[in-house]
């Protein structure tokens, strides 16, 4: 590894390092805006397409908008996360914050520990998505954890069960996945490939509108999850 105090370090894909030497290089590129550290390996990300870039901002304004909804939660667009020995960016994530009785915790400008939930949107990044980084989610304990094909179209939305492995929340007959960790989280996956903002709201809001939504509200106040 290259020394501390080295003011040439630079990040590539593929490279070795520990976090504490990847934060310390990526501080020193301020235009670099995305790249990873996933089991002690750099990824520096390609320039993003606009496909990538339409369903990025489709996923972050669903979790935003039901994060608004849900007092104690909380959601991420490209945030690093100190997560065991790794530095991954999550294209998005949504946590229940720590006062609330989540999972991860604060560490300096950083989150650590792991977001009860994560997506990834994959276009170029499959290999490191569906391998390494899954993976890493896995043991790290990310409950939920979503990968959107732009290629084939195909939308997988995991779930960590009680033997810490990763199971597919299945599709119900009108076309919603539904959130086990965060209740009234629903997804119109057809909504969602056609770009239809509107009609994915429409099906979100039906779920904030629910019951399990209410209680869970109740059950933040309180502290618990």
């Amino acid at each position: 590894m290259r020394s501390p105090v080295d003011p040439t370090a630079k990040l590539i894909t593929g490279e070795r390092m520990d976090v504490e030497e990847f934060l310390r290089c990526w501080e020193e590129l301020p235009d670099l805006k995305n790249a990873e550290l996933i089991d002690g390996v750099v990824h520096v990300s390609s320039p993003v397409s606009r496909q990538h870039g339409s369903l990025d901002s489709l996923i972050h304004m669903w979790l935003g908008y039901y994060a608004q909804a849900t007092p104690g939660c909380e959601g991420g667009n490209n945030s690093t996360w100190l997560m065991l020995d790794s530095a991954p960016q999550p294209d998005a994530d949504l946590r229940i914050l720590p006062a609330q009785g989540g999972q991860s915790k604060d560490d300096g400008i950083y989150s650590a520990g792991a977001p009860e939930l994560a997506v990834e949107v994959c276009v170029s990044s499959t290999d490191v998505d569906f391998g390494p980084k899954l993976r890493l989610y896995q043991r790290a304990g990310v409950q939920e954890y979503i990968t959107a094909e732009t290629l084939q179209k195909r939308l997988i939305w995991r779930v960590l069960d009680e033997n810490h492995a990763y199971k597919f929340q299945l599709t119900t007959e009108d076309g919603i996945l539904r959130s086990q960790v965060f209740p009234g989280l629903w997804l119109d996956v057809a909504a969602f490939w056609a770009k239809d903002g509107a009609k994915m709201l429409a099906a979100l809001n039906a779920g904030i509108a629910s019951e399990d939504h209410q209680r869970f509200v109740e059950r933040l106040g309180a502290g618990k999850q």
